[in-house]
Order: structure tokens, then sequence, then C-alpha cells
């Protein structure tokens, strides 16, 4: 359990948006990454018939085609236990195995900050 209060402002702005994005959109869960100069990414959860993709791969994949080059952290609002291994991997692969990951439930408690590893 990770105490929501020991977050640096950047982490929680990052959790913020998130469940922003999970609360606007509708979606299991939202999402946000800040990359390596500050921007922000936030995103839901992407259900098509000819696409799926989580929350935090979704994030991901709008830093990478908006050019950021690393991520410095990132956040995933949802009501599951923990980040699966596919969003863990997609962190890691712009970010590295050490970029922190907060998991947060619903109401935007972190209950684990996780790593990309």
């Amino acid at each position: 359990m990770t105490d929501s209060t020991d977050l640096t402002s950047e982490d929680r702005k990052i959790v913020t948006l998130a469940r922003s994005v999970r609360a606007r959109n509708g979606v299991p869960e939202g999402a946000a990454v800040r990359d390596e100069t500050g921007r922000t990414y936030a995103a839901g959860s992407v259900t098509l018939d000819s696409l799926k993709l989580s929350a935090l791969r979704t994030a991901v994949a709008m830093a990478v085609a908006s050019g950021a080059t690393s991520l410095e952290a990132a956040a995933v609002v949802t009501e599951a236990e923990t980040a699966t291994a596919e969003d863990r991997a997609a962190v890691r692969d712009l970010g590295g195995p050490g970029t922190p990951v907060l998991l947060a439930g619903p109401d935007g408690t972190v209950r684990e900050t996780l790593t990309a590893g």
C-alpha cells in the first residue's frame, strides 16, 4: 500500500487525470503517463470490434505518437488488483524497467506503486 499523501504533485496530477478520463468516458480504466519533458498523456480503455487496448497502453501509444522518447511515470485507475504484464511491458519499452506505475482504485487512492520492470 502506498500512502497517497507521499506522492509528488506531478504524480498526483497523473492519478487525477487518469481518474478523470475513466469517469468522463465511462470506461473500466483510465491512465496517464508523463514523458521526459513533463508532458502528460491521458487515455481511457479502447474497446472496438477491431481494436482493444487498455488505458495504459493507449496512453503510452499517445506519448510515442507525440514524439516522447522516455517516460518518467505512469498511473492507472482501475478496479483490477494489479497492472497486467502487457501494460507494464508497454511502460518499460518507453520508460525503462524502473519507471514507476501507480496503481489506483476508482476513488483515486493509490494502492500500490509498481515498477515497469
